[in-house]
């Protein structure tokens, strides 16, 4: 299977709002952003949002999101936030903006914002509402629409530009342009880089490494040259977040080979040493992401939560993860 074929952006882009919602609204929709009271916190109401979806029955869900925010005059207003990503002009995505919109108000009888941004290659694919009318009866729908293509001419300043999300456009605009091959692992160094001299902390870069390297995804041979040019930037800058792990299981690796005295043994300890590296990285990001949700939906975690975490495989925390877009509480999780 090519690169071109296997992309999957939905996942990203929901972690990336998980992670950072007010900076989403920033970037992309700077009105609404000025107008929420941010002092007051959020809280994602997926469990409301997906039932709807399901009574909708329209097929494929994408990278939707459901927000509550307060805006500044004290009032309650949820946001649905409802991301194209397909690389294909899809004629039902302004009545599923639809759809979406009146039954999450027919049903809590709550303002709801609908924003798009459509992440496909199709220049002339730009729904920004949906209308319908017969013999006088009429319906006009419209929703703010962001198409990221546009962007392409914005790349200097989305480099500058501190917002994380602007890294997450940049590497979404690159996996656009460079579907496989050398320039897309290129590309995606050099946003690692920029991700690094953002000062952020060693958890952020972990958790929009994880975002980065998802949407800009290579294969087998090129993401092993990635790693190892990855691995020499990190010395170079002192800074081994992303790959420590996977350097210190290379390393034990290769003195496993040594004391084996066999060319054999080397080769196998380096795999090994390189396999338990990069699954403790895995374990290491996937608690990163965790904690971040947690902290965003539940305040602080606990040092109890912080315990269950650090004893928990990755693929447990992988399914924790999963399992807080419809947890009422932080208990909710271990059950």
């Amino acid at each position: 299977m090519t690169q071109e074929h296997s992309d999957d952006f939905d996942s990203p882009w929901k972690e990336a709002l998980e992670q950072a919602l007010p900076d989403f609204l920033a970037l992309f929709f700077p009105q609404a952003h000025a107008e929420i009271d941010w002092s007051r916190g959020y809280r994602f109401r997926d469990k409301e949002l997906q039932q709807v979806v399901r009574d909708a029955e329209l097929g494929r869900r994408y990278a939707d999101k459901l927000a509550e925010v307060y805006t500044l005059d004290g009032a309650r207003t949820w946001v649905l936030v409802h991301i194209e990503i397909q690389g294909r002009a899809d004629p039902g995505f302004a009545e599923r903006m639809y759809v979406y919109h009146y039954r999450l108000f027919d049903r809590y009888r709550r303002d709801v914002v609908s924003l798009a941004v459509l992440t496909d290659a199709q220049g002339g694919f730009r729904p920004g509402g949906y209308e319908h009318e017969r013999w006088g009866c009429s319906l006009r729908f419209r929703f703010p629409m962001v198409k990221l293509l546009d962007w392409c001419e914005r790349t200097a300043a989305l480099e500058a530009d501190r917002n994380p999300f602007a890294l997450v456009a940049l590497a979404q605009l690159q996996a656009m342009v460079h579907r496989s091959g050398p320039a897309r692992k290129s590309a995606k160094l050099r946003l690692i880089r920029f991700l690094y001299q953002r000062e952020y902390t060693r958890e952020q870069i972990l958790a929009w490494f994880r975002v980065l390297d998802w949407i800009l995804r290579l294969p087998e041979d090129l993401d092993r040259e990635f790693r190892e040019e990855l691995i020499a930037f990190e010395e170079e800058t002192q800074m081994p977040y992303v790959t420590s792990v996977e350097r210190i299981g290379i390393q034990k690796g290769r003195q496993q080979g040594l004391e084996q005295g066999l060319e054999q043994g080397l080769e196998r300890g380096l795999e090994q040493g390189l396999q338990r590296g990069r699954q403790e990285g895995r374990k290491e990001g996937e608690a990163a992401i965790l904690l971040r949700q947690i902290a965003l939906k539940f305040g602080p975690p606990s040092e109890h939560v912080h315990a269950r975490i650090e004893a928990a495989d990755a693929d447990t925390l992988l399914d924790w993860s999963a399992r807080i877009l419809t947890a009422e509480r932080v208990d909710d999780l271990f059950q």
